[in-house]
């Protein structure tokens, strides 16, 4: 891992490593929660609690699945990987029952919000990658901080596809990449669980998301759409700004400085393959390309309402009709230019906005139909139905859920 790399060598691993070619069909699923303290709600638990109530059920957990604490004190469970979402959803949701036991015999419950809006953030731990990527978003205003302390998603991974030099395959590559691309805005919106209105009263139903894209555009924008998807996620990567560079004591964080600069010999040092791995970890698209495609845009879910985003996408995007289907109902949002304005609406407006509400009831319609197709577990259909049914056949989100909780709160605390 300490060999120096040139620009030509990294924009050739670059290429190569975040597309791992092969049939589809293998799910993984990451899942964020802030933890809450019921008895003292501003309080953030520490990690080291969090990790020595669970010690005893191993990590990984009985289903295989890892935990980690993210630097907010945020609790992650990455499941091991499924043969088939089936087998994901099966496996990680026995591993998060155990977790949410364990916790709730001491007062702490995992929320299910895509972003912490009571506490303040704060970062709980001291290793030397969070210190540098706080400090590195810092200099840009609080929203940095705020999106590593306070917020919270499910991402959904898929295989990469096979490699499909026509391009017409729907099990391919090239089309999977961009199919993801296309229903990201609507799955976004669908799933959106983070309102908030500023003080100048622009409205968001993904404040998570709205944050992101607020903090450094060259590693949070999507890459712009491309017909070689390795070329332009290895052009993304390399003009990408680098946020920390390691080394003894307190890791560097530069101003300005891209990847493809310091390959060019305008950092402090030669740039290893560890330090090139290091940065393509702190690049967070909506849709990132690590071997496999991490669908990142998704706000956590309350409940166990985690497994409706897992099995749509799923569905849109392993089956080939569901594939057709989805491909088909996101046309009319496509634009012959990268579309960075339709992800924000998207995060702003949710399924309010008509033309993303359409799409997003007729890609709920086609993986209703793939689930039921494929025999997908009874209740894994039924969540999606009825999840269908509540929020998007009625153009809504689970944001608007929390909105009216507020609400009530706010009349109540006034009566």
């Amino acid at each position: 891992m300490n060999d120096i790399l040139t620009e030509a060598t990294a924009a050739a691993y670059v290429a190569a490593a975040g597309f791992r070619v092969g049939p589809v069909g293998r799910v993984g699923v990451e899942l964020e929660y802030c933890v809450r303290d019921l008895s003292r709600p501003l309080h953030r638990p520490a990690p080291e609690l969090l990790l020595d109530l669970l010690a005893h059920l191993g990590n990984p957990l009985p289903g295989g699945s890892g935990v980690t604490i993210e630097p907010g004190g945020q609790l992650e469970l990455s499941s091991a990987v499924g043969a088939s979402m089936a087998d994901c959803v099966a496996a990680l949701g026995r591993d998060l029952a155990l977790v949410r036991s364990v916790l709730a015999g001491h007062g702490l419950i995992l929320d299910g919000t895509g972003l912490d809006d009571v506490r303040a953030p704060l970062l709980v731990t001291d290793h030397p990658r969070y210190v540098a990527l706080a400090e590195y978003h810092d200099r840009r205003g609080p929203k940095g901080l705020e999106v590593m302390c306070n917020s919270a998603s499910i991402q959904v991974c898929l295989d990469a596809g096979v490699d499909d030099a026509d391009g017409v395959d729907w099990g391919g590559y090239r089309r999977r990449w961009w199919l993801a691309d296309a229903i990201g805005p609507v799955v976004m919106a669908a799933f959106a669980n983070s309102p908030h209105r500023s003080r100048s009263g622009r409205r968001w139903v993904s404040h998570r998301q709205g944050l992101r894209f607020g903090t450094d555009a060259s590693r949070t924008r999507a890459p712009r759409r491309d017909d070689d998807p390795r070329a332009a996620w290895s052009r993304y990567a390399l003009a990408a700004k680098v946020a920390m560079i390691a080394g003894p004591g307190r890791w560097h964080v530069p101003a300005g400085l891209t990847m493809r600069a310091w390959l060019r010999g305008h950092g402090p040092r030669p740039v290893t393959l560890e330090d090139l791995e290091r940065h393509l970890g702190t690049l967070v698209p909506p849709v990132r390309p690590r071997g496999y495609l991490e669908l990142r845009m998704i706000d956590q879910q309350p409940g166990d309402g985690w497994v409706v985003p897992v099995a749509v996408v799923t569905a849109l995007l392993d089956d080939p009709q569901g594939a057709e289907a989805a491909a088909a109902a996101t046309e009319p949002l496509r634009s012959p230019l990268r579309r960075h304005r339709d992800w924000v609406g998207a995060a702003r407006e949710g399924l309010a906005d008509p033309a993303l509400a359409a799409a997003a009831l007729a890609c709920f319609t086609a993986a209703g139909d793939v689930l039921r197709r494929q025999g997908a577990p009874l209740a894994v259909r039924d969540a999606v139905g009825e999840f269908t049914d509540r929020y998007v056949a009625r153009g809504s989100c689970p944001a608007e859920d929390r909105r009216e909780q507020r609400r009530k709160v706010r009349v109540g605390a006034g009566g």
